[in-house]
């Protein structure tokens, strides 16, 4: 019988004015008692409309029923068929606008933790292990294909060839794997730990991974077809950041979210070794509204800020950002300056950062996606005091690849033309996929490209093969 409680199990978590000292995790994860029950509330609905909210496809319904009955080991099986990354989707996807989204116990109530369960299970696996040890590695196909970058549409295409016994090679820049999920979302809301643990699952598969590799300057794409690659699938991200453009943006104390969460956090957490000082001072600002912004926020709480400052140019209505990343900013005792906009950045004789100059906004009319756009109030400038200015407006991908490869072609945004359907690109053989087709999304997003792309390499292969 289905548990009718109308509110989800709270997720345990670090009481708020410890963890914004610290870079462990914050959300502390479901016992076995509390994933039961939580999955109890599931209606087994017979038209499942989360499962039409997930971007990969997870068979939601059924997994849920396997933590019902306790059979953890089952629902695992399950997400796996079709999610390659289960630890990190459980903790970094926007649940609230996919899958809960859509589930229909948030009609009267708050919706399924289909996230939180998938968390429990997935981290429930990595602590237990498979009752009948490493699943079994296909048996090679003979066919090669290489997949620039390691982010989550990368890592997704690699998983889903490896399972097929394609031989699949993984071309990293950086110096670790991973991508957005290592150098770009803190250590408090996906320890680095977890992400090396899912690689791994990967390693195992047989897939190749070289670390300090720099498609486009060590070796081109034509090159890799020329080493007998077949098809090459360009999940590269997008980790080239945006600007204001106002004056000030180059005075010192002046950062992207990028940097600092490269830099601050991630290398604290997981290369240590190439971590370099960083001082942001004791009053920050933030300017975006995102889950960067939020991530950015958070982080510089973290280094010693007293007084963090997100400077967004709509309301709270609009804010882009997770819900719970927002509400656990606040109570992090994040302050937010919202319906303000920078207009330049103050400094001193030294060229230092001494404040930010913003004007207040108000709403007006809706444009035509039904959001009112922000008008300037004439008049309202208005000078916060800091010490630093974080900007955390979006990214685009780095030209690198498509100025380095004949045959591609960008979208006007600087992203790869690939079809929706396929991820092919303009040039025959090459895919692309998540961030650096699209600009900056979502990760759950990125691997449903990936998925998509590996499906849309193995056609490929497959035709060329019945030619």
């Amino acid at each position: 019988m289905a548990n009718m409680r109308m509110d989800k199990n709270p997720m345990p978590e670090q009481e708020p004015l410890v963890r914004n000292k610290n870079f462990d995790e914050v959300a502390l994860g479901y016992t076995e008692e509390m994933a039961i029950d939580e999955a109890k509330r599931c209606l087994n609905c017979k038209r499942p409309k989360c499962m039409e909210g997930c971007p990969v496809s997870v068979r939601i319904p059924e997994f849920i029923a396997k933590v019902a009955e306790g059979d953890f080991d089952g629902a695992y099986e399950i997400i796996t068929s079709t999610n390659t990354l289960p630890a990190v989707c459980g903790r970094v996807c926007p649940q609230e606008t996919q899958c809960e989204g859509q589930c229909v116990r948030g009609i009267k109530g708050e919706s399924v933790g289909i996230g939180r369960l998938e968390r429990f299970v997935a981290d429930y696996h990595m602590e237990h292990g498979h009752p009948e040890g490493a699943p079994e590695v296909p048996a090679s196909n003979g066919h090669r294909v290489a997949i620039v970058g390691s982010g989550p549409a990368s890592l997704t295409c690699a998983g889903d060839l490896a399972r097929k016994g394609y031989e699949v090679t993984i071309f990293e820049a950086f110096h670790k794997p991973g991508g957005v999920l290592v150098y770009g979302i803190p250590e408090f809301r996906l320890p680095k730990a977890i992400v090396a643990r899912e690689i791994a699952k990967l390693e195992h598969f047989g897939v190749k991974i070289i670390t300090d590799a720099v498609i486009g300057r060590a070796e081109s794409i034509d090159e890799l077809f020329e080493e007998g690659y077949e098809a090459v699938f360009i999940g590269s991200g997008a980790g080239l950041p945006q600007f204001l453009h106002i004056p000030g943006e180059n005075l010192l104390g002046v950062f992207s979210a990028n940097e600092i969460l490269t830099r601050s956090n991630l290398m604290k957490a997981y290369l240590p070794e190439y971590d370099t000082p960083i001082r942001i001072g004791k009053r920050v600002a933030i300017v975006g509204g995102g889950n960067v912004a939020m991530d950015a926020a958070r982080t510089a709480k973290r280094l010693g800020a007293d007084e963090v400052y997100v400077i967004y140019r709509r309301s709270m209505d609009e804010l882009p950002a997770r819900k719970e990343e927002v509400h656990h900013a606040m109570e992090e005792e994040v302050i937010f300056n919202l319906l303000n906009n920078p207009v330049e950045i103050i400094g001193d004789e030294d060229g230092h950062v001494t404040g930010i100059k913003v004007i207040k906004m108000e709403l007006g009319e809706a444009d035509a996606s039904g959001r009112r756009r922000p008008v300037e109030v004439p008049g309202s400038e208005y000078v916060i005091d800091v010490d630093s200015v974080i900007i955390a407006i979006g990214t685009s991908p780095n030209p690198l690849i498509l100025s380095t490869t004949p045959g591609l072609e960008a979208t006007k945004k600087g992203g790869i033309v690939a079809d929706d359907d396929t991820g092919a690109t303009t040039r025959a053989g090459v895919f692309a996929g998540g961030d650096a087709v699209t600009g900056a999304a979502t990760v759950i997003k990125a691997m449903g490209a990936g998925k998509v792309g590996a499906a849309g390499i193995v056609s490929y292969l497959e035709s060329k093969q019945n030619a």
